[in-house]
């Protein structure tokens, strides 16, 4: 029964409940407030006009926090040891001082562990690390000084899930695989992982924030060269009329639409990372992503274009030295593909604030006030007024200007 369904049912059982008795008055608690309601009996056949809420308002999550949507979302990362520590102040006085207005507050990192205590029975409760000691707390604060929070949950990325439930994973010889890094991936096709990840996203609405930004909505990078290799399951996908290739894309698809349905209650943004090349090809076959599925059931799309993080494309050669450059060109085919979109979501790319040693073997270029601000103009100069920043240390560059245009 949809929302608009259910509240008519109540609206009709308060119709014949006063049918049914005496002349009274009511009190009905809403968001505004107490008001009151007058009642029909037998005798009395005028009907007063019910003040009621709307059914979004009646039906949707309060957190009792109020956080209004900025005129356009620029952010930074911040770590859960960060938000949790003596940095905080740093990265909010930095927020406080320029035209940044928002943080993306890790609440899952990338090994699985969540960065809060959760209640005592959680299943969360092992992989715990207790960095923000009263998360509630700390959005409080936000609130006061108004910067939007965005939590940010890492999804298929989960060393600790797989190790613990290796068949929610990949095995290989009856070991949970492991990329070169060390890492391990739980399982897309595995609908437990979808709930496992998504109730931990509604007790992060709960504490107040406003936003829940997936990352890792994916296979492991390569993953169909190891696809005849590795063990696993497919779950109900197993049976599905179609080639591996569409049953990873339709996992993760079905994935994103099951977050942000589940999620519609708290009446919180859902938003998802995503590889920036997805956006210039059909689908990215090994890992299941398709930026237009994704896109169409997400409200903001957040494609990783960091410079750095690109081979020769776009007719760059060394796009790490091009970044106002890689950037415009990356926006114009991203405007073309949510252009097609019925409903396109609010582009919100992550941009590099941070040096890339690994592709030099000289001197390494740096990312400091002009290289920020070259990606940031390449955006705006392209329509699209909203970005994050990435610093995995969060060490963020000093005196930029986060509106150049203006």
């Amino acid at each position: 029964m949809g929302k608009r369904q259910l509240w008519m049912t109540i609206f009709t059982g308060i119709l014949l409940f006063g049918m049914m008795g005496s002349l009274h008055n009511v009190k009905a608690e809403d968001g505004e407030g107490t008001k009151e309601v007058a009642m029909l009996t037998k005798k009395q056949l005028g009907l007063k006009e019910l003040a009621v809420p709307s059914p979004a308002a009646r039906f949707t999550y309060n957190s009792g926090l109020s956080f209004e949507y900025p005129d356009a979302v620029r952010g930074i990362f911040v770590t859960g040891p960060s938000a949790g520590g003596a940095k905080m102040a740093e990265l909010t006085k930095l927020v406080e001082d320029t035209e940044l207005n928002a943080m993306v507050i890790d609440i899952k990192e990338d090994n699985g562990n969540i960065t809060f205590e959760p209640e005592e029975g959680s299943p969360y409760e092992d992989v715990a690390e207790g960095f923000i000691d009263d998360p509630r707390a700390m959005l409080e604060e936000l609130e006061e000084k108004g910067i939007y929070p965005i939590a940010r949950v890492v999804v298929f990325k989960d060393s600790l899930l797989a190790k613990k439930r290796p068949d929610l994973s990949f095995t290989q010889n009856g070991e949970v695989w492991k990329n070169g890094k060390g890492e391990s991936f739980v399982n897309p096709f595995m609908e437990e992982v979808w709930e496992y990840n998504v109730e931990l996203a509604k007790i992060a609405a709960e504490m107040g924030f406003e936003e829940i930004q997936y990352d890792y909505v994916r296979f492991p990078e390569g993953f169909g060269s190891r696809d005849d290799v590795l063990e696993y399951g497919q779950g109900k996908y197993g049976d599905m009329d179609m080639d591996n290739v569409q049953k990873r894309v339709q996992a993760v698809t079905d994935f994103v639409e099951y977050a942000s349905k589940e999620l519609e209650y708290y009446g919180v943004d859902v938003s998802v990372d995503i590889f920036g090349y997805a956006a210039t090809i059909t689908e990215a076959p090994n890992i299941g992503q398709n930026f237009s599925k994704i896109s169409s059931n997400v409200d903001v799309i957040s494609s990783m274009i960091y410079p750095s993080h690109w081979g020769p494309y776009f007719g760059i050669s060394k796009p790490d030295t091009e970044p106002y450059r890689l950037i415009s060109e990356y926006a114009k085919v991203e405007n073309e593909v949510l252009g097609a979109l019925e409903n396109a979501p609010t582009s919100r790319p992550w941009l590099q604030d941070f040096e890339a040693p690994w592709l030099y073997s000289g001197p390494t270029k740096q990312y400091g006030k002009a290289e920020v601000e070259a990606q940031i103009r390449a955006l705006n100069e392209n329509g699209i007024n909203e970005f994050l920043l990435w610093n995995a240390g969060n060490n963020y560059t000093k005196n930029v200007d986060y509106t150049p245009l203006d």
